[in-house]
């Protein structure tokens, strides 16, 4: 692998436009069971949710063999087979909403290498600035992980325990369905998430994986749920550990004092598997 060669793409720019339309965010209320009315114009958007927008528009010819677009382009064309979301920090500056035309401006940021007992592990982080006719709406650093498929009898990465002590919340069953809708939802082709012979056979995993943007997604929804007139001003998460949908799984939120929510998920084995922390507004 040539590191060299790709961090040739830091610094690397993309601009993409888009408009906030109301199906998504009525879809996606539909797909995570709340009870929302209907998104009118001047709505405004849920923190997270323009993860609906500036979708992945590759042509099939395009398409690569795990579903993903062809390695190369905007992302560097790092020569490992998985790929995954690992986190993510996100500054919440004013709220994007229904009608809004938007636009979003890309950088790589940065291409590093590390090395660990499952083999070696590629980190790309990728700077996105959103901005409406107010000007700039969410700052995002996005970290794509792309990693080895684990040789036979390479040990698993040790679990992390969940925290106990948890204040509020929600059990989580990830069906095929759910898994289904969110990949429609983002125009998300990677088979992981919808493909079960191709996960199990291909990949190694014991199930379909649920999407790292949708546990993400929960969290605060978790929140919302709790806090609905609270407002998101920071919010951070890191994947630690995947989620398949063969067992359910639960949402977690404490409060801490002033203004800041601790996030979690913990599996049915109680080990943790995604962390995250919610500054309030």
């Amino acid at each position: 692998m040539d590191l060299e060669h790709l961090r040739d793409w830091i610094g690397r720019t993309e601009r993409r436009s888009d408009d906030v339309t109301a199906t998504p965010v009525a879809a996606l209320s539909a797909t995570l069971d709340r009870d929302d009315p209907a998104p009118l114009p001047g709505t405004d958007l849920p923190p997270l949710w323009h993860w609906l927008y500036f979708l992945p528009l590759a042509p099939q010819h395009e398409i690569g063999p795990d579903g993903h677009p062809k390695r190369g382009g905007f992302l560097p064309p790092v020569p490992l087979p998985r790929r995954m979301w690992a986190g993510g920090r996100l500054q919440f500056h004013h709220p994007l909403r229904v009608g809004d035309e938007i636009t979003r401006d890309s950088r790589i940021a940065d291409v590093s290498v590390k090395h660990g007992r499952s083999g070696s592990l590629v980190f790309v982080t990728v700077r996105h600035e959103i901005r409406n006719a107010q000007g700039l709406a969410i700052s995002e650093e996005h970290d794509i992980v792309y990693r080895d498929a684990p040789a036979p009898g390479a040990p698993a990465p040790a679990p992390q325990a969940a925290p106990a002590g948890e204040t509020f919340s929600r059990l989580i069953t990830p069906d095929p369905v759910l898994l289904f809708r969110y990949s429609a939802l983002t125009f998300n082709g990677h088979r992981i998430h919808y493909d079960r012979p191709y996960v199990t056979e291909v990949e190694g995993y014991p199930g379909l994986i649920v999407h790292g943007p949708l546990i993400a997604t929960l969290l605060l929804d978790l929140l919302r749920r709790e806090r609905p007139e609270a407002g998101v001003k920071r919010f951070e998460f890191k994947a630690l550990r995947p989620v398949f949908d063969i067992h359910s799984f639960s949402v977690c939120g404490r409060f801490d004092s002033g203004q800041t929510t601790q996030l979690w998920t913990r599996d049915h084995e109680d080990w943790l598997t995604m962390q995250a922390t919610a500054e309030l507004a």
